[in-house]
């Protein structure tokens, strides 16, 4: 869907901060699939936790992220998305060889620019829904980095500036 955007890349590099600017200045947002499963499933005591079983939780953000997308078709203008249905399915597939990328990823489009937060260490923090260390984020940007262009999204790396820079880049670079 050409307004739906996807705000990807490596875990702790602002994606999130990113999102909740974007929400300020009046755009739609969908937060973070994983995030959320995370703090219903503490809730809960659940254990489809990425710490638990990844491949539960895997299956988890596929079914929010699919429900997501069907919600936002009700949106008008840009739609951003945190993380969202590839990241999801590139999980799954990494961790079961499952094709999810092929069944998901072709079919459920997003705009065919995704903008990729780099690793930036001196910001990176764990906290209680995001336990993994750097090296697990570092390994997911990788894969994230290759799996976008691989289905055909062009791929934009946001620059390491301010939430508010960083806001103007993206819409700038939607404008264009």
């Amino acid at each position: 869907m050409d307004r739906f955007v996807v705000i990807s890349g490596c875990s702790s590099a602002g994606k999130s901060t990113l999102i909740g600017e974007l929400g300020k200045r009046g755009y739609a947002v969908v937060d973070e699939p994983g995030r959320r499963i995370v703090k219903e499933e503490l809730a809960s005591g659940g254990s489809a936790l990425p710490w638990v079983d990844r491949i539960a939780f895997a299956r988890r953000v596929i079914t929010m992220a699919l429900a997501d997308r069907a919600t936002a078709y009700s949106l008008d203008g840009w739609v951003f998305f945190d993380r969202g249905l590839i990241d999801a399915a590139s999980a799954l597939q990494h961790l079961t060889g499952e094709p999810a990328l092929a069944t998901l990823g072709q079919v459920n489009r997003y705009h065919r620019l995704v903008f990729l937060t780099p690793p930036w260490p001196e910001i990176y923090r764990t906290d209680p829904e995001r336990r993994h260390g750097l090296d697990m984020a570092l390994a997911e940007y990788s894969r994230l980095i290759q799996i976008y262009p691989s289905l055909g999204y062009e791929v934009s790396i946001l620059p390491k500036v301010g939430v508010e820079e960083r806001a103007d880049f993206v819409l700038g670079t939607l404008e264009t």
